[in-house]
């Protein structure tokens, strides 16, 4: 088999849209007849809207690029407000001159055509991933002045045109001023937190995921944390009905020498305990460019949720679905995996957004922009029977 072949199982192309030729697509969220899609940043795009009441036909109604050294390539939506992070780019390299960041926040009278009413300076590198469901509180993953890597940070929106920090947590030896306490040659960095009630599942890269009690969010606690050695810790969604935790290690190196980054099932219940690691799937560890884990949908209200499908990125392997109603043994049962975009060797499926009626999301990082996936009608009849369950 040949990973940079094209190739499905349960799914249809129903729409492709390149983003104005500028495909370096991140993250994806559908709200209603609209879709955000922020930018990686390397063609200097910063945000994207759809007009997408028409599933088959996606129209471009709004771009705009990101502030100079900077990206925006993250976005959430509820509640009337467009939130869109501000963080250095590129990340590790000296800036060629002043950077954006932190929090934008715009108010989405009309869906279209937001307008930005206020933003939080972060300061340092700025923010990297938001989570933000809607009411008071944003939290995000950001670097400010005075730490050396990204901490998890809390933010208030009760008057949105004047964000403010109320809470933040940090590894010991993140703080430029404190002693790293991390074995040599390893990160430790928050990348975000899904919650369930009052604990929060955080990915903190080679820490694995860390606990946190937010019984009051503004002044999270550690709880535990549980490392296996799987490197790049990423996304921790919980499945609250089931105790379990669905975990990705990010990808984060090209090629056939990169580490196997792949996805955890994690009993909470108890003390946590990893009760399946996914088997990465075959044909790709040979192609250049990317092949690992990446993000998960996330089960967001007013999108798909379920407790029994697990919908994932897998950068040169597409987008991948399990079967977890066994969570001992997560089975894949659905596949897609597009071709390359022009002068790109492989796809690199980053993020997915399942929406309501079943319909799969999906941006490419690197230049393939957006495509909808239908599902073929067994699949939809199992993605429906796993949602009512």
């Amino acid at each position: 088999m040949s990973g940079a072949t094209p190739s499905s199982h349960g799914f249809t192309v129903l729409a492709h849209h390149d983003l104005a030729d500028r495909g370096d697509g991140m993250q994806v969220v559908r709200n209603g007849d609209v879709v955000y899609v922020g930018h990686t940043g390397t063609t200097g795009a910063g945000t994207s809207i759809l007009d997408v009441a028409d599933a088959k036909h996606p129209r471009l109604v709004a771009q705009w690029n990101a502030p100079a050294n900077s990206h925006t390539h993250k976005v959430q939506v509820a509640d009337g407000l467009l939130l869109v992070n501000h963080e250095k780019f590129p990340y590790r390299t000296p800036p060629a001159g002043p950077v954006s960041a932190g929090l934008a926040v715009y108010r989405l009278v009309e869906p279209t055509a937001p307008e930005q009413i206020g933003f939080w300076d972060c300061g340092g590198l700025g923010v990297h991933r938001v989570v933000w469901t809607g009411d008071r509180y944003a939290h995000m993953s950001a670097t400010p002045a005075g730490f050396r890597d990204r901490i998890w940070v809390v933010v208030d929106l009760v008057d949105p045109t004047r964000p403010v920090e109320v809470g933040r947590w940090w590894w010991p030896g993140q703080a430029l001023d404190e002693k790293r306490d991390w074995p040599a040659g390893q990160r430790y960095a928050a990348h975000h937190a899904l919650t369930d009630g009052e604990r929060a599942y955080l990915g903190f890269d080679d820490a694995g995921m860390v606990v946190l009690d937010i019984s009051d969010i503004t002044q999270p606690t550690f709880v535990q944390r549980l490392d296996w050695g799987g490197g790049a810790t990423h996304t921790c969604l919980p499945l609250p009905g089931r105790r379990l935790v669905v975990v990705t290690d990010e990808q984060q190196h090209d090629g056939p020498h990169a580490p196997e980054r792949t996805i955890r099932l994690i009993d909470v219940s108890g003390e946590p305990t990893v009760v399946a690691k996914v088997d990465p799937p075959a044909g790709f560890g040979a192609l250049p460019m990317r092949f690992g884990a990446h993000n998960l949908h996330e089960n967001r209200a007013g999108s798909y949720r379920s407790e029994q499908l697990v919908f994932a990125t897998w950068f040169s392997a597409g987008v991948r679905v399990y079967d977890v109603s066994d969570a001992a043994a997560p089975v894949e049962i659905a596949h897609w995996v597009g071709w390359p975009p022009a002068g790109q060797p492989v796809a690199q499926a980053n993020d997915l957004w399942v929406d309501d009626g079943c319909l799969v999301w999906v941006t490419d990082r690197i230049g393939g922009g957006l495509t909808v996936l239908e599902p073929e009608p067994w699949l939809r009849r199992r993605m429906e029977e796993a949602m009512a369950a």
